[in-house]
C-alpha cells in the first residue's frame, strides 16, 4: 500500500506526504507538549499515548523533557501486535495504531515504558467513556485510557497524567464496538 502511494505521487496532480517518514510530524506536537506542560503548572507526573506513527508521543516528549526529564513518558500498543516490546505482530481491531512494524522513526529513548492494551480492553474502556463520561471517542482513545490508569495507579494519587483522545466514535458506528448486546 505504501509504495503503491509513492507510485501514485510520480504522477502530476498527486503528492505523497510519506507519514511514516516525515520527520516534521514531531515537531508538529511540540506545541501539545507546551500547552500539557503549562495546562499543569508544571505538574505533569506521565503522559500516556498510543502509536502509530510515533509523532504525536516523540513530539510531547520532546517538548516536555525540556522541562523535566523525570516526567514519565509510556507509549502504548496493541497486545496482540506488541512489535514495540518485542513481540510477534498480529491481528487487532484498535485502528490508528500498532501498524504490524516499528515505525520508522520510532526512538525508544524517547519513552520510558511501553504498555500493551488488547482490543478488548480498549473496547470496553471506548464504552465506558461514552456511556459513564459522554465522550464519544475511538478504540485508540479507549486504549490510552485504560494504560493512563494503569500508570495513575502505579504513581499514586496526587500524580498527574495526562493522555490525548485523537479518534471520534462517528467511525465505529457501523461496527460492533456501540452495538447493544
Amino acid at each position: 500500500m505504501v509504495e503503491r502511494a509513492r507510485q501514485l505521487s510520480q504522477h502530476p496532480g498527486h503528492w505523497y506526504c510519506d507519514q511514516l517518514t516525515n520527520r516534521d510530524g514531531t515537531a508538529g506536537y511540540h506545541k501539545l507538549g507546551e500547552e500539557l506542560w503549562h495546562q499543569t503548572n508544571g505538574g505533569l507526573s506521565a503522559f500516556v499515548q498510543a502509536v502509530g506513527t510515533a509523532h504525536s508521543l516523540h513530539g510531547v516528549t520532546e517538548a516536555l523533557w525540556r522541562y523535566n526529564k523525570d516526567i514519565c513518558i509510556a507509549a502504548v500498543e496493541p497486545t496482540e501486535s506488541a512489535v514495540l516490546s518485542g513481540k510477534s505482530t498480529g491481528s487487532h481491531n484498535i485502528e490508528g495504531i500498532g501498524i504490524g512494524y516499528v515505525p520508522p522513526l520510532w526512538n525508544p529513548k524517547l519513552v520510558n515504558e511501553i504498555i500493551t492494551v488488547s482490543t478488548q480492553e480498549a473496547k470496553a474502556m471506548t464504552r465506558r467513556l461514552a456511556k459513564e463520561e459522554g465522550l464519544f471517542v475511538g478504540t485508540s482513545s479507549g486504549a490510552n485510557v485504560v494504560a493512563s490508569v494503569k500508570v495513575a495507579k502505579r504513581l499514586g494519587p496526587a500524580a498527574k497524567v495526562a493522555t490525548i483522545m485523537v479518534d471520534s466514535g462517528l467511525k465505529y458506528l457501523s461496527t460492533d464496538l456501540f452495538q447493544s448486546s
